[in-house]
């Protein structure tokens, strides 16, 4: 029998560890895809980018551990919604995308234009996405990416949908522009300013009066592995940076660089 003394001491040490030995922290998975000038790996083969130094600085500020895989847009959606993977970043907010995921508050704007070739604006008649409906052209977006209300709307219309080409990023759409194969395509300015400085396309394209798409961006969090306590946690993040100005920073930073 071991005395009782001696257990009440085994006890006492157990409950002193506890409180010595710092909990886990749980390191919460990030996915990202290529996308200038928001997520890319530059010459050093360091990960950054707008949003990728934007989301570090609110990872520490809100002390969190991360680690990042890279991972196409659609399939990280679809990890978001099963919980294989934690936070994904550059996302608009919609319905649908909110029944399985937290949406933090909007740490910057994102804005859409449709994109021809330089010289050609005039002779594209188009006022309205809806306008495309009753035309010749063909215009190009990139898979699982978000357009707007209003496209989300034509969408359902096969019509519509039959002058849509879609593929998987932003070069595919600007060698099939520049090939012929269609009128224009749909893209953020600030990735195609990187874009054309990145390839030296400069004087190739120009932006079409059609209005698209603007509005605010935003951090999800799967449902299935994060808690409201971690969306808090970043919601407070993004507010103190942005109080302090080192959001609009880095924003103002990138597009002056690119």
């Amino acid at each position: 029998m071991v005395p009782k003394a001696i257990k009440q001491l085994v006890k006492l040490f157990s409950l002193i560890l506890c409180f010595i030995l710092p909990a886990q922290s749980k390191e919460f998975v990030v996915g990202w895809e290529l996308w200038y000038p928001y997520q890319f790996h530059n010459n050093e083969s360091k990960l950054t980018g707008v949003d990728v130094e934007i989301f570090n600085l609110i990872a520490k500020k809100a002390d969190m551990t991360i680690s990042y895989v890279e991972l196409p847009w659609q399939r990280h959606l679809m990890y978001i919604q099963n919980g294989m993977v934690d936070i994904a970043f550059g996302a608009s907010h919609t319905e649908e995308r909110a029944k399985t995921a937290h949406f933090s508050l909007a740490y910057r704007k994102e804005k859409v234009n449709l994109f021809v070739k330089k010289g050609t604006k005039n002779d594209i008649k188009l006022n309205k996405l809806a306008d495309l409906i009753s035309s010749d052209y063909l215009i190009g977006v990139e898979n699982g990416y978000y357009y707007g209300e209003n496209y989300e709307k034509l969408k359902h219309s096969p019509e519509f949908m039959a002058q849509i080409s879609s593929v998987l990023d932003i070069e595919q759409n600007v060698k099939m522009l520049l090939k012929g194969h269609i009128n224009g395509f749909l893209a953020d300015p600030f990735t195609m300013q990187s874009f054309i400085k990145k390839y030296q396309f400069k004087d190739q394209f120009e932006i079409h009066t059609l209005p698209i798409y603007q509005s605010d961006i935003y951090i999800m969090l799967s449902k299935k592995t994060c808690a409201v306590e971690d969306l808090a946690k970043i919601n407070q993040a993004i507010t103190t940076l942005k109080n302090e100005g080192k959001l609009a920073e880095i924003i103002q930073r990138w597009s002056t660089k690119y």
